[in-house]
Formats: structure tokens, sequence, C-alpha cells
């Protein structure tokens, strides 16, 4: 096969791929056992004439597009293989030349990886970030545990105040017509978490169980739903149901109730603990973003569109999956936002070229330092990975491709990478007004 390489633009290139006469005859012959069956020829049975027949009655055209088919990825493949070329698209593949006892000959056209030129990546100059865990944390974190803990109980001598549960039935109206998605039953609002246009919670003040109240609003002038914004609404309000959040008694007794310890010092002791945990991991990987930004700020590269839109795509089906765990799908959530896909699409743009930038950066500084990816560290990877999947290692590492093991690679690598970029930054840290370099 001989594959000539041409550079038509700024991150495009054309291949021009000669495959043998010998290795087309072999697609030509496999085109022809796929779709034998087909050929419904004079003189012969369906599917029972030879290939010349065949060939003869229908023209060799007939084969050409499967021909294609079974040689084109494979020495597609090969050739950007042998040629170091990355692509980060599809192909778009031109037939020059095709036919029996000839040299098959097509032309693929494909947006390929950058090339990234790094500026400054050692010693770079960033904040580190600490972990601070004080005693106010861990009373914080102990009344969310409290809030967690705590139970509803129904009120019924007195009307609704601040931060009471309101159990409430409501259809608003808007020129005296109800309005989608002015309609709720059931619905538990808290008063004063400001979920519902303002001025409406304040008006609920003092109503008791059993009480048909009117709302009156206006919809606020950037309301998402352009048709109701800035227009005043009714909002026929029945009151089911009060309730108040009961805390518990934060003692021993609670202790014992919520976790393995038997008095509240101990249990605070360990929220203490996992606190300065959490915060240590945080602020290492807040640690790394601040030396990763700057590298990636001191490099230069021109990333091409399809590489941004494809990420794009990706934020998007992540952004569209944590929608569905909510019981709400992505055209619905565009619909309430009074959004199109591409407004919605544009606002991950600039994170999307962050991201891509970033990824590139990473790659190019893995391969100038030779940072690579140990037999070892793979296994001791997948190992961790079967034991987070709460499998045996062995038949984990039985259902993994080729590409998810050059998926652990490229982590291992990436993580290897920034421990570098990190051990090699001149990392200050703040204290009040003033700045204390590290190393």
């Amino acid at each position: 096969m001989n594959v000539k390489v041409e550079n038509i633009e700024k991150n495009v290139v054309q291949l021009e791929i000669e495959v043998d006469a010998a290795k087309f005859e072999e697609g030509m012959q496999k085109s022809f056992l796929k779709n034998a069956k087909k050929f419904n020829v004079p003189g012969f049975r369906k599917g029972k004439a030879p290939r010349n027949i065949v060939e003869r009655y229908y023209g060799e055209q007939v084969l050409y597009e499967d021909a294609i088919n079974f040689i084109c990825p494979e020495a597609y493949d090969e050739a950007i293989e042998k040629n170091d070329i990355h692509p980060v698209d599809r192909p778009e593949i031109d037939i020059k030349q095709i036919g029996s006892g000839q040299s098959f000959i097509f032309t693929a056209k494909v947006t390929v990886k950058p090339d990234v030129i790094l500026g400054d990546y050692k010693g770079v100059e960033a904040e580190k970030v600490e972990a601070n865990v004080t005693d106010e944390d861990v009373e914080k974190e102990l009344k969310r545990v409290a809030e967690r803990n705590s139970r509803l109980i129904t009120v019924e001598d007195r009307g609704i105040q601040k931060d009471d549960i309101a159990i409430i039935d409501f259809n608003g109206f808007v020129d005296g017509k109800e309005f989608e998605g002015g309609k709720g039953t059931d619905y538990h609002l808290t008063i004063g978490s400001g979920q519902f246009i303002p001025g409406f919670e304040d008006q609920l003040i003092g109503a008791k169980t059993g009480d048909e109240v009117d709302v009156n609003v206006v919809f606020p002038e950037d309301y998402h739903a352009t048709e109701l914004a800035g227009k005043p609404a009714l909002f026929k309000v029945k009151v089911k149901e009060i309730k108040v959040k009961e805390l518990p008694v934060l003692d021993d007794e609670f202790a014992k109730d919520i976790s393995e310890f038997d008095t509240l010092e101990e249990y605070k002791e360990d929220l203490k603990k996992k606190l300065r945990e959490s915060a240590e991991h945080k602020a290492k990987h807040e640690t790394e973003d601040n030396v990763i930004n700057k590298v990636v700020d001191n490099a230069s590269v021109d990333i091409p569109k399809v590489m941004i839109d494809k990420h794009i795509d990706r934020l998007v089906y992540y952004f569209g999956m944590r929608l569905r765990y909510q019981g709400l799908d992505l055209d619905r959530y565009l619909n309430i936002m009074g959004m199109d896909m591409d407004t919605f699409r544009g606002q991950f743009e600039k994170k999307a070229e962050k991201e891509v930038k970033t990824q590139l950066v990473l790659e190019k500084i893995s391969k100038v330092e030779n940072i690579t990816a140990s037999d070892d560290e793979v296994n001791e990877e997948i190992k961790k990975l079967a034991e987070s999947y709460k499998q045996n290692e062995e038949d984990f590492k039985k259902h993994l491709s080729k590409d998810d093991i050059e998926y652990i690679k490229g982590n291992i690598v990436v993580r290897k990478t920034v421990d570098m970029l990190v051990e090699n930054a001149k990392l200050t840290v703040k204290s009040g007004n003033e700045q204390e370099e590290e190393k």
C-alpha cells in the first residue's frame, strides 16, 4: 500500500491511499459473497449465479459499494498509524480510481489533532490552597446533620410563620386565564426559601390550615418564560397543612442514634477528621488546578472547531443525564428556560475550549517529558477499579477492551504529569495580606 500525505490547510491533512489490485480483488470477492443471494440472473436460480455471470449481467459496479466498505477502513487505519497521524473527526473519502485489475486509489481528508506550543511549565508561580477546618465548621456540619435528622410536626393552632413548611394547592391565572406550569397539588413550600415569585410566600404568612388565599404577584421582567415576564398574576391558594421542623437535641443519645459513637464529643471528633480529609482533598485539587491553569495559559494552540463541538456534545449529554436522574428531560428543561438548543450549547463553549486546551497541553507535556504508565501501574489501577465495583479482579479484567486499557493508561499519565507540574511549581500560601513562598 502506498500513501501520500499533504497538509492542505491548518490542522487538515489529505492522504492519498493506493491499495494494490490483489487487495481490491479480495474486497470484491467479499462483496460478492455478501450479496450473492440478492442477485437474480436469468437461467440460474436466485442467488446461484457465479460471480463472472453476475458482473456480466449487472456490471461489476454492483459490487463496488461493499468492496469499498471492506477495504477503506482497514487501509485508512493502517495509513494513519504508519504516518503518525491523529485524527479528531471522521475522514471525507473520495474515490479516485476503482476497477478490477488495477489498484484502488482513494483520498481521505481529515482534521487532525493540533500541535501545541508550550510555554514555561516548570517552575510556574501558583497559589497553594490550604485546608483549614475550625470548630465553627464542625458546629455547622453538626447542625446540617441535625437538619437531616429532623422530623416534621403538624401545626394546627396558629397561622403560617417564616421557615414553616406549607403544604398547598395552587392555581395561577394571567389575564383571567390559567397558564402552563402555574398549577400544583400538595406542594411543600418552605416559607422564606424564595422558591416562588417574589411576594408569593410573604402573602401566605398568617394563613391557617383550610384557608383559601388570593395571592397577587407580578412576574419579574427577566422571567425565563417570556410570555409571562412583567405580567401581573393571581394565584388561588389553599392551605392544606402547616408543618415545622423539630430538630433533635444534640447530646450523647443523638450521637448513639446516628453513629457508632457513644458520646457527642467522640462523634464531633470524627466529624472534624472527616471534614479535614475532605478539605485536604479539595485543597489538593484546587492547588493542582491553579498550577495547571498557569501552565495552560503559557501555552498556545489553534484548536479545530470540531474538537470543541465534540466536547460540547459530551457536556450536553452529561447535563441531560443528570436531568434524567431528577425526572426531567432536556427538551422540557429548555422549554421551561425559554431557550433553544443553539443558545444552550453556546453556554458550554468557553468551558469546552478550556478543557480541550488543557487536555492537549497535558498530553504534549507528557510526551515531551516521556511520562508513561507502566504495566504495574495499570494493573494497580485495574485492581482499584475492580474493588470499587466490588468485582473479582480477574473477572473485571476480562471485560476490559483495548480502548478501556488505553483510557486507564491515559488517566495514569495525566495524573503523573500533573504531579510533576505541582512538584516543580513555586507555590505560595496566602495568609491574610501576606504571602509565604513554600518552594
